[in-house]
């Protein structure tokens, strides 16, 4: 989700989705449809909400002069908090919001709680909607039926100081078999630099070389999940990540603590060569020790050309089921949603947009972002979509798993095998 991208605004860095408790289940669909009065509206707050509200309170005056008797009342909420504040709001619908934003990775959990209306009719009427790209699309989905709108997508690439390689006469690596004797490479000419900064908590750093071997978090088999980290794909996937934090290229004992925003921290600040940092990191990178002496390719494959998959982070927004302004919700979902909002909100922002074509408009505008689309147009991945990810990720089931491995305190093979079981037991609890 990108719970990521707010994480990242308040850090200065990268994304970690945060796992929350399930929910209890929600209340029915209203039968209400008021056209009048206030629609309450949750958005997630972030450090710096100036440019986000600006942004929203013009779609919302654009919305109310078109809907006479209608105001809209935003609350911000913080994402630390949005376990308790859904789960109340689900279980009360006085509570509730009408129109809520929230991560991705969210989403299945809300929606075996009964929190969210199924969108899917809604977007058989909207012309728009059409134009959305197919994978983030799927995000918002669970068993084929739409509960969110892809607001905007984060997604990662490769990071890399122009000045280093400049200097080095180096070039990006090609493949993902290049990453770590390239790091390497860096680090013995420039020992005062990591070879690349990654960490040992960092998740989303590390599915990309999961899923280009071929690996994955999980397989669905008759309708249910079960673990597939251990699979041999994963663990050669697992096992190429792991080699870059070593101490001739990141090293453990600086290193193998480290998340998403630890890691771009240590590239933004000037102290690694290379990181795997998201579109959302832009303005961090941009005001730190690098500005001017960095750029940014994707994430290579397995074979030179290609792309590695990466996690498709992002916020949805979606419509509670309990809602007394069903029509109203609709309406205002797809101005906020909608194309002209997402273009002001990459402006505002820097929050790739949701649709194909709107992606193609910015990247050809603008050259930092054209890595990222090229990294979806490759084809993204995601978790599995079950209520149990949220038990899996509040367990923090895969961060433990890299740190055992880079810390050496389990082999790839212990490591993999204990967090198959974890997730297995979530996956059938």
């Amino acid at each position: 989700m990108t719970i990521r991208r707010l994480a990242a605004v308040a850090a200065l860095v990268g994304l970690a989705t945060v796992g929350c408790a399930p929910v209890q289940s929600g209340p029915s669909n209203s039968a209400n449809d008021a056209k009048d009065g206030t629609l309450r509206v949750w958005l997630f707050d972030e450090v710096n909400r100036a440019p986000k509200e600006a942004v929203v309170n013009e779609a919302i005056k654009e919305f109310t002069a078109a809907h006479a008797g209608v105001t809209v009342d935003v609350q911000y909420i913080q994402v630390n908090s949005r376990a308790e504040r859904f789960k109340a709001a689900f279980s009360d619908a006085k509570s509730a919001p009408d129109v809520a934003e929230f991560g991705n990775t969210d989403l299945a959990n809300y929606v075996a709680a009964g929190g969210f209306a199924d969108l899917s009719g809604d977007l058989s009427g909207w012309s728009e909607a059409a134009d959305f790209a197919p994978k983030i699309l799927d995000t918002g989905k669970v068993d084929g039926k739409t509960y969110g709108l892809p607001w905007f997508v984060g997604v990662r690439a490769l990071y890399y100081r122009t000045d280093v390689f400049t200097e080095l006469g180096l070039q990006p690596p090609k493949t993902l078999a290049e990453l770590a004797p390239l790091a390497r490479q860096i680090r013995k000419a420039k020992p005062e630099l990591y070879g690349i900064s990654v960490g040992g908590k960092y998740t989303y750093g590390m599915l990309p070389f999961v899923w280009s071997a071929g690996g994955d978090l999980a397989k669905a088999e008759g309708g249910k999940f079960a673990a597939a980290v251990d699979s041999a794909q994963s663990r050669a996937g697992l096992g190429r990540y792991a080699e870059l934090i070593s101490d001739d290229i990141c090293p453990p004992s600086a290193c193998a603590p480290n998340g998403g925003d630890a890691s771009v921290q240590a590239f933004v600040s000037g102290k690694a060569a290379m990181t795997i940092g998201g579109d959302f990191n832009r303005k961090a990178v941009e005001a730190g020790a690098v500005k001017g002496k960095f750029a940014v390719v994707p994430l290579p494959g397995e074979t030179a050309g290609s792309i590695a998959p990466a996690f498709a982070g992002g916020n949805l927004l979606g419509i509670t089921r309990s809602t007394e302004r069903r029509t109203l919700a609709k309406e205002f979902l797809q101005v906020l949603a909608g194309k002209k909002y997402q273009r002001k909100m990459y402006a505002a922002m820097g929050n790739l947009p949701t649709f194909t074509d709107v992606q193609r408009e910015v990247s050809g505008s603008d050259e930092f972002t054209k890595p990222f689309i090229a990294t979806l147009e490759a084809g993204t991945r995601f978790v599995p979509v079950t209520p149990a990810w949220a038990k899996i990720d509040a367990q923090t089931v895969l961060p433990n798993m890299i740190q055992q491995v880079v810390t050496k305190a389990k082999t790839v093979d212990q490591a993999t095998a204990e967090a198959a079981k974890l997730m297995n037991t979530a996956f059938t609890s």
